[in-house]
């Protein structure tokens, strides 16, 4: 095996050519102003980052709708752009986009999992609700028909304000639960229309986007899709129908595929459990030491199609990332809760500085025993998982603020922080 496959160019579909296989994956950052729009904060950390190495880099969610966002901070891309608006993402894009770095825009609704403090009556495909403990997400109603096509129109239009920004491609996030994820879920999306019940019917949705987002770019602007292999839940999305929506996508041509996994109420993307039983539909093998959370699901997928996959969760060795790389099972590996403490992890991999990153996920616990992500407490378990990522978070907030990261870190009190700050932002929404 080849020393150097991590440095390795890859051309896309569109006659992109990412400088290596290594990418920053997206993770939410926060640090929008009231108004989402970008900031000098963003550019600091992108520039962090774009400096770091990796080859590519894809933004947290920005939110299609500025009515239903992941979080306080999102930034948002909706309706037409002012000067100053976009002269922003002009700067968050020139600061990605350094040392020949690409820079993509994923572009999100969240859905049924916008938090409380930004909306009490959120919007999904279904009138069902986040099953998690703690009482922040409210009940959604479901979309109207006239809806979910302007839903359509909003990755569109996002899509084309990135481009004239200066990104250099865009990401549609169709995983973690989020809008397009709940559609194909037939556990939150119980509709009886054209947008509900069949496969067909759910995927609508999201191969409605990516066409309406492709005819907007052009044939050779970089469009890739994140996609959960299986939401990991009875009676949910499974990985045989995760493997019929890959085919759609193969067939719309879209430029790179990156397969996750989860959601809030089964966080497997962070290689947690959430509160009911996993469910794994294909396969449920993983490699060594629960790394590479969704590569055996990527393995199989690659046998199929021709679109290039980027395969994120869970790689920390060097080895297995080049050993997936190398046996065709990804074309890029995505790394993201790394770089939140290390932003030049992508360079340490590159030049032999180290062989294997910091598995923060299986430090970070609130208290020992029963206090731990192992709880037997549904609270207590869903308290750990969302102190874990107050802990990403604060370092994030760090970054940007061209400070040293922190290492340790008490993750209850970490938490209850996150709270405050995260209702006070949530206070200074413009709607």
């Amino acid at each position: 095996m080849s020393d150097q496959i991590l440095s390795q160019p890859l051309t896309l579909p569109c006659g992109a050519t990412l400088k290596n296989r290594l990418c920053k994956a997206a993770m939410t950052e926060g640090l929008a102003d009231p108004a989402g729009g970008a900031t000098p904060s963003l550019n600091t950390l992108y520039n962090r980052w774009a400096r770091g190495g990796a080859g590519l880099l894809i933004t947290g969610n920005v939110q299609i709708d500025r009515r239903y966002i992941e979080r306080p901070g999102n930034v948002v891309i909706d309706g037409p752009q002012s000067d100053d608006q976009l002269s922003r993402l002009t700067a968050l894009a020139q600061s990605a986009t350094v040392d020949h770095t690409h820079a993509w825009v994923q572009l999100s609704h969240a859905g049924r999992q916008t938090p409380k403090i930004v909306s009490a009556t959120p919007v999904g495909p279904s009138a069902i609700a986040v099953a998690l403990p703690g009482n922040q997400f409210g009940k959604p109603r479901a979309l109207e028909h006239d809806e979910i096509e302007d839903v359509i129109q909003r990755f569109a239009h996002a899509a084309s304000v990135c481009k004239q920004a200066g990104f250099t491609g865009v990401e549609v996030h169709s995983a973690h639960g989020y809008l397009l994820s709940s559609f194909l879920n037939p556990r939150t999306n119980v509709r009886t229309d054209q947008w509900g019940g069949s496969l067909k019917n759910r995927a609508r949705l999201l191969l409605r986007v990516v066409d309406a987002v492709r005819k907007r770019v052009g044939p050779d602007y970089p469009v890739s899709v994140k996609l959960n292999s299986s939401d990991f839940q009875q009676g949910g999305y499974t990985f045989e129908e995760c493997q019929q929506v890959v085919m759609w996508l193969n067939e719309a041509g879209i430029d790179l595929l990156e397969i996750s996994g989860g959601s809030y109420e089964q966080p497997q993307m962070m290689g947690l459990d959430g509160l009911e039983p996993v469910v794994e539909s294909g396969t449920s093998e993983r490699t060594a030491s629960r790394e590479a959370y969704f590569l055996n699901y990527a393995r199989v997928i690659a046998e199929s199609v021709e679109t290039p996959l980027m395969v994120t969760g869970g790689f920390r060795s060097k080895s297995v990332m080049e050993s997936a790389l190398a046996d065709g099972s990804a074309h890029v590996i995505g790394l993201a809760r790394p770089l939140c403490v290390d932003p030049d992890a992508p360079a340490q991999l590159l030049n032999g500085q180290t062989d294997k990153l910091e598995q923060w996920e299986k430090k970070l616990a609130m208290g020992p025993g029963w206090l731990g992500p192992g709880s037997r407490i549904d609270l207590i378990k869903a308290l750990n998982g969302f102190g874990s990522m107050a802990f990403y978070y604060r370092n994030i907030d760090l970054l940007a603020a061209n400070q040293p990261t922190q290492r340790n870190m008490n993750l209850f009190i970490a938490f209850v922080k996150l709270q405050i700050n995260e209702r006070k932002k949530a206070s200074k929404l413009v709607k």
